[in-house]
């Protein structure tokens, strides 16, 4: 009988784990790859609606100026050369095309009272779009619902783009806002999170109207649901859930 295998070491395991960068310049190519990347991924997954949708990363070196998609550019087609440097007061910084200054009040109002906050994502996702038009934040239906247990807000009013100082407010510390009559924005200490965040805020939403179509969704407890945020609803724990998606659109460009 042939010896049983002999297990491989933890240290020799391969963990991928987020980069940390000394250069800014590093660090400024680094987010403008992962910015284009969620563009392209909610293209596919599609949270794009119109001209509508943005995701915006706060440069490392520049204060108060952050990278954006342009305004009228679909997703799919956009790398980081397309991107636009546009600082707090909405003025094109460096780049070729105009930047929709309303939409992005908002991204730089939520940056400017989130200085943790690296990136920023408003898109146009169905479900949370329907969940908004509820007024209801997200029920600690699923486990993966947990993340988001107590840790995000509702703007339980209509608000437009020019109340983008009320949104900021609204948002507080949490890591995502449900915006009545609009949707979801989220934010993140990385790209990968905030887009993540916004992924995982959209499934959870469609699992709720879903479960509340079929029948009374029985919740998780507040014990279990605040231990489960705890051990899953951090932006590691995001960064490391997204790579898998960053995955199929870095390995598409790779082919293109």
């Amino acid at each position: 009988m042939p010896d049983q295998p002999v297990p491989v070491p933890v240290e020799r395991l391969r963990l991928d784990m987020p980069p940390a960068h000394t250069d800014p310049a590093e660090e400024r190519a680094y987010r403008k790859e992962r910015l284009a990347g969620a563009l392209r991924l909610f293209a596919r997954l599609g949270y794009e609606d119109g001209v509508a949708g943005h995701v915006t990363a706060r440069d490392p070196e520049y204060d108060d100026c952050y990278w954006v998609n342009p305004f009228g550019r679909a997703f799919a087609p956009l790398g980081p050369e397309d991107l636009l440097l546009v600082d707090g007061d909405g003025r094109v910084l460096r780049g070729e095309r105009r930047v929709n200054q309303l939409a992005f009040a908002v991204h730089a109002a939520v940056h400017r009272a989130r200085p943790d906050a690296v990136a920023v994502v408003r898109a146009q996702a169905p479900y949370g779009r329907a969940l908004a038009a509820l007024g209801e934040l997200l029920a600690p239906v699923t486990h993966e619902a947990c993340a988001f247990y107590e840790d995000h807000a509702l703007l339980d009013e209509y608000a437009g783009a020019e109340d983008c100082a009320r949104i900021a407010r609204a948002l507080g510390p949490y890591k995502a806002l449900v915006l009545r009559n609009h949707g979801l924005l989220t934010v993140g200490g990385s790209v990968d999170a905030a887009a993540w965040w916004f992924v995982a805020a959209e499934r959870a939403a469609q699992v709720q109207l879903i479960a509340r179509a079929a029948g009374k969704p029985v919740l998780i407890d507040h014990h279990s649901a605040v231990a489960t945020r705890e051990r899953f609803g951090g932006d590691l724990a995001a960064w490391v859930s997204y790579q898998p998606l960053w995955q199929t659109v870095a390995d598409m460009a790779s082919t293109s």
